[in-house]
């Protein structure tokens, strides 16, 4: 409900001043999107543990888990910088960092790779 409000609110307040100044309205939606973000933080919180309690479950490794979680948080950071690149009227600089974040999300996800890999390794030996 929160989050409803706060993007509502920013919405129509950065409408209002995009008329005449452009700039405060694009440093409202920014600071608008951060709160949002530190509102969500708990959920992400909440998500995380219980990905964690359920890997402890079927015995995974943490060190499995961890690349999901990068892979997850940067997808999240790099739409909202290039969605934020868009509203500046900055596409070319958006298109670079989408193309950014699928190469780090990839780096990131790496180990996960790894280690399925030497899972049918020893599963065909």
């Amino acid at each position: 409900m929160k989050l409803t409000a706060v993007g509502v609110t920013a919405a129509v307040l950065s409408a209002v001043l995009k008329r005449n100044t452009p700039e405060l309205a694009m440093l409202l939606a920014l600071c608008a999107g951060l709160w949002m973000l530190a509102l969500a933080a708990e959920g992400l919180g909440a998500a995380v543990a219980l990905m964690r309690e359920l890997a402890g479950q079927a015995g995974l490794s943490e060190a499995l888990l961890e690349p999901v979680v990068k892979a997850v948080a940067l997808s999240i950071l790099t739409r909202l910088t290039a969605e934020i690149c868009r509203s500046a009227g900055e596409g070319g600089v958006a298109a670079f960092v989408e193309t950014a974040g699928s190469a780090l999300s990839l780096m990131a996800a790496l180990p996960l790779v790894r280690a399925v890999a030497q899972l049918m390794g020893e599963l065909l030996t």
